[in-house]
């Protein structure tokens, strides 16, 4: 007796519930995690006071009738000029009118280029501010390469990091209060014998000796560890693919403020001109633009960004290279 078999009584369909993309959280990424300062201009310039005057002993004693002893400090200026970084990709009508649910092609492209600007901004924050050759506040007055490296069981991370933190003070009179960890160090840290002693300890019975980036930012002194986990694919388009983590085995320890304001020191700065959001007032603008000489229906999904980071204490930074092999 004839009867429906599978085949003839369903007909594949994409499903409306589910895709999968390789789309990283913008919690991966650490370039605007701190010290961002939005300006409505592409460049400008801002004021800074001399440290040496500020932290100077000059009071004296002063005598009946006689005048206070006088001083003085001197203000300067200095600039910064944001980088344009843009992309586009097009959607014309029929593709988009031909898409099948839940596949959009306006909103896929957003988030493509998107995230696309997000990798660029993170590489670059990577080249400016988290590598080596730029801070002066360690004890030796430059990059510091740990020996023996923190994955070594018998290496000594949490004093060599008091060392720097000890050193950035006395430049400074300020403490360094946010530690950045690529990955690879971070999974070291997190299984060394030191830091997992000072966990077992303070752990409640039973509970396993695990630590994390909360733990590890009271462990080290500081009010945050923050861990790099951004990947970038590093072939050419077409090419064999090829992935790697954007941070290499390094560590930096800075000052940075809760938040910008006057009278505020920093090591770094990342200004971000937010004019180019097309209104949106956000650091990244998404937007659409009719494109009537690719053909009628042809909409151009843009986005642009422009920021600069700018090291500007470089003495409120030490940093740690190489430090695990």
């Amino acid at each position: 007796m004839p009867q429906p078999h599978l085949g003839s009584v369903h007909v594949d369909r994409p499903l409306t519930n589910i895709s999968v993309a390789f789309m990283q959280d913008e919690t991966a990424f650490i370039s605007t995690r701190h010290a961002v300062v939005p300006s409505d201009k592409k460049s400008n310039l801002y004021f800074t006071y001399d440290q040496n005057s500020f932290m100077r002993d000059q009071a004296e004693a002063r005598g009946p009738g006689t005048e206070s002893a006088g001083s003085g400090y001197t203000v300067a200026n200095a600039s910064f000029n944001c980088q344009v970084y843009a992309l586009h990709k097009d959607v014309d009508e029929q593709t988009r009118l031909n898409t099948d649910d839940p596949l959009d092609a306006k909103r896929d492209a957003v988030k493509f280029i998107t995230r696309q600007l997000l990798i660029r901004q993170e590489r670059q924050f990577m080249t400016d501010v988290m590598a080596a050759s730029i801070w002066t506040g360690s004890s030796t007055g430059g990059d510091i390469t740990p020996s023996p490296t923190w994955d070594d069981p018998t290496s000594t991370p949490i004093e060599d990091v008091q060392v720097q933190q000890a050193s950035i003070l006395a430049k400074t009179g300020f403490l360094p209060n946010v530690f950045y960890l690529s990955f690879q160090v971070y999974q070291k840290l997190v299984r060394h014998p030191d830091v997992i002693d000072l966990i077992k300890y303070g752990a409640s019975a039973g509970a396993p000796a695990i630590a994390n980036e909360e733990a590890l930012a009271k462990i080290f002194g500081v009010e945050e560890v923050i861990v790099s986990k951004g990947v970038y694919a590093t072939n050419a388009e077409n090419a064999t693919a090829a992935y790697s983590l954007m941070a290499s085995k390094n560590a930096l320890l800075v000052y940075v403020p809760s938040s910008p304001g006057l009278y505020t020191p920093s090591s770094f700065y990342t200004f971000m001109w937010t004019g180019v959001s097309y209104g949106l007032g956000k650091t990244i603008g998404a937007y659409e633009i009719p494109m009537p000489w690719l053909g009628l229906t042809t909409v151009r999904v843009e986005a642009q960004t422009a920021f600069t980071n700018k090291i500007v204490g470089p003495t409120l930074g030490a940093y740690f290279t190489a430090a695990v092999a």
